[in-house]
C-alpha cells in the first residue's frame, strides 16, 4: 500500500551503483538542456527568466517521489507556457509581481485538481480527449507560439494572444524593425537548425557513435547559447539597442504562497482545468510510450498525483505551471536514466546554476531565446495528422479543423474547448444512429451476416436485427422507429430478434424503449425475442421487469434462437436446412 502512493519505494531498495551513474549521466545532459529551455520558457509565459528555473528544481524533487515513470521528464513545456500566458494575461495585472502571483496561483489550482482527480481515480479523463482534437490544438498552439516570438526575432514590441492580434499588432509596427536585433535573431535561428539536422550526420561522420551523436545534437540550443551571448558581450550589442535578458537574480527560490484571491480564483479555474487536463494527456503519453519500449508500467492516476505534487510545489516556490516534457524525457530516456533520481539530480543541477551561473546570462539575446522556442516548437507542427485524418475520418477532421481556427482565430482555451465540444456533438450524432443490419444465417453455418453483403438463408416469418452499438438516450428513439418501419414493412413476420453482441450497456431511457417496442410487438401478434446478451447487459435487465413481460425468449446464441424458432425445442435440424 506504500509502494503505491510513494512509487520510489519499489526503485530505491535495489538502487546500485550502475542506476546511479546512469541516472547522473542522464541528469547532466538534461540539465545542459533544460536551462535554456526553461529561460526561454517563462519569457513565452509572460514571466521574469528565472521563475523558469524556479520551476525547475523543487517540482522535479516533488515529481519523483510519488510518480510512477521512471523516465518522464517535468518542468516548463511549450504549450502549457503559451496557455499560462492567455490566463494570467486576462486578468489585466499591472506589475510583474502580480503576474508571477497569479502564475503560481494558477500552478497551485492546476496543482490542487490533478491530485484530487488522481485520488478520485479519474485518470481515464484522458481518454475523452480525442487524439485528433489534441493534434489539432498542439499543432495551432505551436503556429502562435511561433508567431508569438517574431516580436523578439524583430526587435519590436508587438502583442496579442491569437494569431490575428499578433499579425495585427506585427504588421502596425513593421517599419520599427531593428535590424542588428533581426540579424542577431536570424543567425541564431540558422545556427539551431543546422545544429538540430545536420550536427548529428556530421558526428556519425566524425566516427562519433549514434546514440552519443543524437544526445550531443540536442545541445543545440546551449551551443546558440553561449556564442550569441559572448559576441553580445564582446561586441557591446546591448549599446546598440538588442534586447537581453538582463540581471537574473542569484540564488535559490523562497519558500512562498501564492495569491489566495477568491476573484482571481475564479477568473483561473477553466484555465486550470484545461492546463491540467491538457498537461495531463500530454505526459501519460509520453509516459506510456518510454515505459513500453523497457516493458514497464505506468499507473496514470498514480501520474496524476505526481503532476499535482509537481505544480503545488511549483506553486510554493515561486514558479509556474509545468508538466511532463516530450522532448526532455526523450533525452532523458536515450541517456539511460534508469530511475527518477534522474529527476533529483537534475533539480540540483538547475539549482546549481540558479546560485552560480545566472550572471553569465546576463548578456544572452532575447532574440536567441526566440529562435530557440521557435525550433523547439517545429515538432509540434504536424500538418501531415491533417492530410491522415481527412482520408479516415471527415467527423474526426472536422473536429480536428475546427480545433486549429478556433485556437488561432480565439485563442488557446476557446479552441480546445470547442474541439472537444465538437467531439462530443459528433459522437452523439455518430451513435444516435447506430449501425444496425438485417441478418440471415450463412448456409451450412452458425454465422449470421448481412443480407446486403452476403448471401444468406432467412425465414419469411422471423426477422433477426443486429444492433453494433450500446443502446442509451440518443438513440433509443431511433431502435423504436427502426424495428416499427420494418415489421410494418412486413406482415409475415411473427419474431423479430433483435441481436446484441455489440450492445455493453443499456441505460433506463433505452430500457423504456425496449418496453415499448415489445408491447407494440405483442399487439401486432409478433413476439420479441433477445439474442448473444452480454452477461453485464443481462445483469442489467435482470433487475428490471423487462424479462418478466418480454413476449419471446433470450437465446444464448444466434444460431439456437434460429433453431428453437424454425424447429422448435425438441430438435434442431439446422444441419440440413
Amino acid at each position: 500500500m506504500l509502494q503505491r502512493y510513494l512509487p520510489m519505494l519499489s526503485w530505491l531498495n535495489s538502487y546500485d551503483r550502475t542506476a546511479f551513474s546512469q541516472d547522473a549521466i542522464a541528469a547532466v545532459i538534461v540539465t545542459v538542456m533544460l536551462i535554456p529551455q526553461s529561460l526561454a520558457y517563462a519569457l513565452l509565459a509572460g514571466l521574469p527568466p528565472q521563475v523558469g528555473l524556479y520551476a525547475s528544481i523543487l517540482p522535479l524533487i516533488v515529481y519523483a517521489l510519488f510518480a510512477s515513470s521512471r523516465t518522464l521528464s517535468v518542468g516548463p513545456v511549450a504549450v502549457i507556457s503559451l496557455m499560462t500566458a492567455a490566463a494570467v494575461g486576462q486578468l489585466g495585472l499591472n506589475t510583474m509581481e502580480e503576474t508571477v502571483k497569479a502564475a503560481m496561483a494558477l500552478a497551485f489550482i492546476s496543482g490542487l485538481m490533478l491530485i484530487v482527480m488522481g485520488m478520485l481515480r479519474l485518470g481515464m479523463l484522458a481518454n475523452f480527449l480525442s487524439h485528433p482534437v489534441i493534434s489539432g490544438f498542439i499543432t495551432a498552439s505551436g503556429i502562435l507560439i511561433a508567431a508569438s516570438q517574431l516580436r523578439h526575432l524583430l526587435g519590436i514590441d508587438a502583442s496579442g494572444h491569437t494569431l490575428l492580434d499578433i499579425t495585427s499588432s506585427l504588421s502596425a509596427q513593421w517599419h520599427l524593425i531593428h535590424g542588428p536585433t533581426l540579424l542577431m535573431g536570424a543567425s541564431a535561428l540558422t545556427l539551431l537548425l543546422l545544429l538540430r539536422w545536420q550536427f548529428k550526420p556530421m558526428l556519425i561522420r566524425l566516427g562519433c557513435p549514434p546514440n552519443a551523436a543524437q544526445l550531443l545534437a540536442k545541445t543545440g540550443p546551449v551551443v546558440a547559447v553561449i556564442a550569441t551571448g559572448t559576441i553580445t558581450f564582446l561586441a557591446g550589442l546591448e549599446e546598440i539597442g538588442i534586447a537581453v535578458v538582463g540581471h537574473i537574480p542569484a540564488g535559490l527560490p523562497s519558500s512562498s504562497l501564492p495569491m489566495f484571491d477568491q476573484h482571481i480564483w475564479q477568473q483561473l479555474f477553466v484555465s486550470a482545468l484545461l492546463i491540467s487536463v491538457i498537461g495531463f494527456v500530454e505526459s501519460v503519453s509520453v509516459a506510456q510510450t518510454l515505459a513500453a519500449k523497457r516493458r514497464q508500467h505506468i499507473h496514470p492516476n498514480q501520474e496524476l498525483i505526481g503532476l499535482g505534487g509537481a505544480n503545488l510545489a511549483s506553486a510554493v516556490s515561486g514558479g509556474f505551471p509545468v508538466t511532463g516534457g516530450f522532448s526532455r524525457s526523450v533525452v532523458n530516456f536515450d541517456a539511460g536514466a534508469h530511475t527518477p533520481a534522474a529527476g533529483l539530480f537534475t533539480a540540483i543541477g538547475i539549482a546549481i546554476a540558479a546560485l552560480w551561473l545566472t550572471p553569465l546570462l546576463y548578456f544572452l539575446p532575447k532574440a536567441t531565446l526566440a529562435a530557440t522556442i521557435i525550433v523547439a516548437v517545429l515538432s509540434l507542427l504536424d500538418f501531415r495528422a491533417m492530410q491522415r485524418t481527412w482520408h479516415y475520418s471527415r467527423s474526426d477532421f472536422a473536429a480536428m479543423f475546427a480545433t486549429i481556427v478556433m485556437t488561432l482565430v480565439y485563442g488557446v482555451e476557446i479552441g480546445i474547448s470547442s474541439g472537444v465540444s465538437l467531439s462530443i456533438v459528433l459522437f452523439l450524432h455518430r451513435t444516435s444512429r447506430p449501425h444496425n443490419a438485417v441478418v440471415g444465417r450463412v448456409p451450412g453455418t452458425e454465422h449470421f451476416r448481412n443480407v446486403d453483403r452476403v448471401v444468406v438463408e432467412t425465414d419469411t416469418h422471423i426477422l433477426t436485427i443486429r444492433v453494433d452499438e450500446s443502446l442509451y438516450f440518443a438513440n433509443a428513439r431511433y431502435l423504436e422507429e427502426l424495428v416499427t418501419k420494418k415489421v410494418a414493412a412486413n406482415p409475415a413476420i411473427k419474431h423479430l430478434i433483435l441481436m446484441c453482441p455489440a450492445v455493453n450497456w443499456i441505460d433506463a431511457s433505452a430500457l423504456e424503449s425496449l418496453e415499448a417496442i415489445n408491447q407494440r410487438l405483442k399487439d401486432s401478434g409478433v413476439s420479441l425475442h433477445l439474442s448473444e446478451i452480454k452477461g453485464p447487459v443481462m445483469d442489467q435487465l435482470q433487475r428490471s421487469d423487462f424479462l418478466t413481460q418480454l413476449t419471446g425468449r433470450v437465446f444464448m446464441s444466434q444460431y439456437e434462437a434460429w433453431c428453437y424458432l424454425r424447429h422448435g425445442p425438441d430438435g434442431c435440424q439446422c444441419g440440413s436446412a
